[in-house]
């Protein structure tokens, strides 16, 4: 986090830091919270593995009947994609140009994309790192040919990742990487009622969606961030790449420090510890976080979820949390005498029992924050080096395309999302009733179209910004070469 002395609240500021110049970073201090922030301890840094084939976590986690009829993906739908299946996928539908140059920056190989790192991962468990390509027909070519289950994007390094073992270990250095938020609602199970483990319905996305208006305003208002693309991750998660040349070029520092930032519930040890207050007045992001929780807070926790109808759960994640002595009495001697009321019920409760003296509304603004702020997995966002899941992937247990989306258009839910089944029979469907009609690009066929389409226009603003960019410098060089020459 921010020292508190120094907590950037005007956006010139914390462009300036951002930046990453070496006298910014001095005002730095990692383990310090803004203020408006809980006092706990952040927590361990997980360093990137180093193997170039590892067997990857175990993933046959038994998975849970969700609670709810309105499933977006049960669980008895989900299957494991066949090799022949991927191979297909990738070579009719998996737009390989487009990541291409969105990872590149041009439509010609640069080294934003020759010297940057991908990952295999493959149906026996093995999981191979360090992979490199010069083109994106290379790219597409060898992803087809080995066929894993899904591919992961990381870092551009200062040495050809593919020739790490021509050359001694501190050369090779990683020196650029997308910034990357990881929100996913296992890190929710403490609050929602409706679902849990790898369960997700209607009800408990809303958790998502409203995490992903609160980080997508921040990294737009409070760090300037433009070209910033969200992913569905396949399953129950959505993951934020910001490709914005100022964020690529975060070091480790830089980007635990916007991570931290936003961070504000700090649960990295779990969510068990919900004894937690916020200082007065509240970091202007909090405050205005705060407005969007309070939007969704009423339908989602107090009616949807209904977490507090349970008794015992209401008297411990609430009554008994209260600092004020008489109001917490007065609580527990109602909801002893009228149990199982309505968690809207006993949040109006509150207002009624709540004593003079008693500062009522910012403790309930505690509560709002710790119930419905966005849980994020800051490991995947604070290391350079760190591999994600890349657009368009296939979930290798649901089947389900990692596609993109804009928030800001639409707000996104997972059945919207192509499944692989269900793009091998738009194919087929197309195939009979367009006979002999032929497209440009097979995916055109498919539901795919929209989310691709929606992709390429965001990968054309990011180049043509990088090439005004590049043209820019290039003008700056000149002048400065002239200059030097009318001085001699």
């Amino acid at each position: 986090m921010f020292h508190p002395s120094t907590i950037c609240t005007t956006k010139r500021e914390i462009f300036e830091r951002v930046k990453g110049n070496t006298s910014q970073l001095q005002s730095f201090c990692p383990t310090s919270r803004m203020p408006g922030l809980p006092e706990v301890s952040s927590g361990a840094t997980r360093s990137p593995p180093v193997s170039s084939v590892q067997s990857s976590p175990n993933k046959n986690t038994k998975e849970s009947s969700p609670m709810e009829a309105n499933l977006i993906k049960p669980e008895s739908s989900s299957y494991t994609p066949s090799e022949y299946d991927m191979r297909n996928y990738y070579e009719r539908l998996l737009p390989f140009k487009s990541v291409f140059e969105w990872l590149n920056h041009s439509p010609v190989p640069q080294t934003d994309f020759t010297m940057r790192e991908f990952a295999f991962e493959f149906k026996s468990g093995a999981y191979q790192r360090y992979n490199s390509f010069v083109s994106a027909k290379e790219f597409k070519d060898t992803v087809v040919r080995v066929t894993p289950t899904r591919f992961e994007i990381g870092a551009v390094y200062s040495i050809n990742p593919s020739k790490r073992k021509t050359v001694s270990k501190n050369m090779m250095k990683p020196i650029e990487k997308e910034f990357v938020v990881d929100i996913d609602l296992t890190d929710y199970d403490d609050i929602r009622t409706c679902c849990s483990k790898t369960g997700i319905c209607h009800k408990c996305w809303k958790f998502i969606n409203v995490a992903i208006e609160i980080v997508d305003t921040a990294l737009r208002d409070d760090f300037g961030f433009e070209h910033m693309i969200w992913v569905f991750s396949g399953r129950r998660g959505a993951h934020c790449w910001v490709s914005d040349q100022r964020a690529r070029s975060m070091n480790d520092t830089l980007r635990k420090a916007v991570i931290d930032y936003l961070d504000v519930l700090n649960l990295k040890g779990g969510h068990k510890n919900r004894n937690l207050t916020f200082r007065r007045p509240l970091h202007p992001h909090i405050e205005r976080s705060t407005g969007i929780l309070l939007k969704s807070f009423k339908e989602v926790i107090l009616e949807e979820q209904d977490p507090w109808r349970d008794d015992r759960r209401a008297i411990e994640d609430l009554a008994k949390k209260i600092p004020d002595a008489a109001t917490r009495d007065s609580l527990l001697k109602l909801w002893t005498e009228k149990p199982d009321r309505s968690s809207l019920e006993k949040w109006k409760d509150i207002d009624t029992q709540a004593k003079k003296g008693f500062a009522v509304r910012d403790w309930k603004t505690d509560i709002v924050i710790l119930s419905m702020y966005p849980r994020l997995d800051i490991e995947v966002s604070k290391l350079m080096g760190h591999l994600l899941k890349s657009p368009f992937c296939i979930h290798p247990k649901t089947g389900n395309v990692c596609v993109p989306f804009d928030p800001r258009v639409k707000e996104f839910w997972p059945d919207e999302s192509p499944n692989l089944r269900s793009l091998q029979s738009e194919l087929e469907e197309w195939d009979v009733n367009h006979p002999g009609k032929s497209v440009k690009h097979e995916w055109e066929k498919t539901s795919l179209n929209e989310y691709i389409s929606m992709f390429n226009n965001f990968k054309k603003k990011l180049n043509e910004e990088e090439l005004q960019s590049r043209k820019r410098n290039r003008d700056q060089s000149v002048d400065q070469d002239d200059k030097s020459l009318l001085e001699f």
